[in-house]
C-alpha cells in the first residue's frame, strides 16, 4: 500500500468552495492584475515538489488561474531557478530555503517573497557500501545537487559537524562536488563518487536502483524531524503587482496539496507521470513508494527553522551576511485558510501572516 505523509493545515474540503467564491486579497487588490495573461512558474521534477507536480498533472493550477496561461520551466536546483527569477523569467518558483534565503540577502530584501510552503523531509546523505560511520568520509568525493543549494548546505555543514574541512572548489578534507541529480546518479555507478546529499526520488533511486545505503538521513538532525524542502517563492515585484493572481496560484497551490492527502493510491502514478513527461524514464514503483515514505506536503514553511537555515549557510560559506525580517509575506495564504476555517501559518516574526 502506498504511504504518503501529508501534513496540512487544511480542512477536508471546503477549501476550494471558500477560494472560488472569491476571497479578499489580503495584500491588496490591483487593477493590472486583470491585464496579466500568463504565469510562468518554475519547479523541479523531484517528489519533493509534487505539488507543482500534482498541480499541473491534475489542473489544478489551471482551474483556479482561469484565463491566465501557466507556463513552466523545469530546474535542476535553486541557484538555477533564482537566476531565472531575478532575470524576471519566471514569476514564481518551487524551491528550497537556502536559496530563497539567497537571493532575498543578496538584494537587501527586494527580490522575492516565499508565500507558502510546499515539502518537509525528503533527504539523505547517501553513499557507498563500506562507508559505515562519518570516520569513513576522510578523502572521499560527496556530490551535491548546485553550490549553495540546500542540500549542498546541509552537506557542508554536517561534514564540519563531523570535523572536516571543505571549501566551495572542492577541496579539503572532503571532497563536495555540485553535480546534477541524473549525472550524479551516473557518476555512482561508474564509482567516481563515493555518496551524495539528495532530495528525494534520488536518494531512493541510489538506495533501490544502485545499492546505496542511507548514512544520514537529514530528518534526524532535526527537532521532531521536521524540515523544511520546498517553498513556493514569488518575485517581490510581481507580488506587489498581481497580488490576485498570486492568489489564485496560492489556491491551486493548496488544492494540490491537498489532492495529494485526499489521494493517497493515485498520488504516485500522477507525480511518477509527471516525472516521466521531464526526464524520459519513470521510476520504479518501489522508488516512488519509498520516496513518498520520506516527505510530507504542507503549506506551511517552517519558518521557525529559517534562523537556523541562515546560519548553516555562513556556516557553509555559501551565503552572505544579512537579514531574513520580511522573507515571508503569508497575508494571501492565510487568507485562504481563514476562509477555510483552517488555522492559519506562522512567519516566526519574520514577515507578514495576518490577512
Amino acid at each position: 500500500m502506498n504511504t504518503i505523509r501529508t501534513a496540512t493545515t487544511l480542512t477536508t474540503f471546503g477549501l476550494v468552495a471558500a477560494m472560488m467564491a472569491g476571497c479578499a486579497s489580503a495584500a491588496g487588490s490591483s487593477p493590472a492584475a486583470e491585464e496579466v495573461t500568463e504565469l510562468r512558474l518554475g519547479y523541479f521534477a523531484n517528489v519533493t515538489h509534487a505539488p507543482a507536480l500534482v498541480g499541473l498533472e491534475e489542473g489544478l493550477f489551471e482551474d483556479a488561474l482561469g484565463d491566465i496561461d501557466v507556463t513552466t520551466s523545469v530546474f535542476n536546483a535553486g541557484p538555477a531557478a533564482i537566476e531565472a527569477l531575478t532575470a524576471g523569467a519566471i514569476d514564481a518558483t518551487y524551491i528550497g530555503p537556502n536559496p530563497s534565503i539567497n537571493t532575498f540577502i543578496q538584494s537587501g530584501g527586494a527580490s522575492a517573497r516565499i508565500v507558502a510552503g510546499a515539502a518537509t523531509g525528503g533527504a539523505a546523505l547517501v553513499v557507498r557500501p563500506g562507508i559505515d560511520s562519518p570516520d569513513d568520509l576522510a578523502g572521499t568525493t560527496l556530490a551535491s545537487p548546485q553550490l549553495g543549494n540546500t542540500q549542498d548546505v546541509a552537506l557542508r555543514v554536517y561534514l564540519a559537524d563531523q570535523g572536516y574541512e571543505t571549501d566551495t572548489s572542492g577541496g579539503g578534507d572532503v571532497s563536495v562536488t555540485p553535480t546534477e541529480n541524473a549525472q550524479t546518479l551516473t557518476l555512482f555507478q561508474q564509482g567516481a563518487v563515493d555518496g551524495a546529499w539528495l532530495p528525494e526520488p534520488w536518494v531512493s533511486r541510489l538506495v533501490i536502483d544502485e545499492g546505496a545505503e542511507v548514512l544520514v538521513d537529514e530528518a534526524n538532525l532535526w527537532p521532531d524531524g521536521e524540515f523544511p524542502t520546498t517553498v513556493l517563492l514569488v518575485r517581490a515585484e510581481f507580488l506587489e503587482e498581481h497580488p490576485d493572481v498570486v492568489e489564485q496560484l496560492l489556491e491551486g497551490h493548496a488544492a494540490a496539496v491537498q489532492w495529494i492527502e485526499d489521494n493517497p493510491t493515485e498520488a504516485p502514478g500522477v507525480i511518477n507521470a509527471a516525472i516521466e513527461a521531464e526526464t524520459g524514464k519513470p521510476l520504479s514503483d518501489a522508488v516512488i513508494e519509498r520516496a513518498l515514505q520520506h516527505v510530507t506536503f504542507s503549506v506551511d514553511p517552517h519558518a521557525d527553522t529559517f534562523e537556523t537555515l541562515v546560519a548553516d549557510g555562513l556556516d557553509a560559506g555559501t551565503q552572505k551576511e544579512g537579514s531574513i525580517d520580511g522573507l515571508f509575506d503569508l497575508r494571501l495564504l492565510n487568507g485562504l485558510l481563514e476562509a477555510s476555517g483552517a488555522q492559519p501559518v506562522s512567519a516566526a516574526g519574520l514577515g507578514e501572516d495576518s490577512p
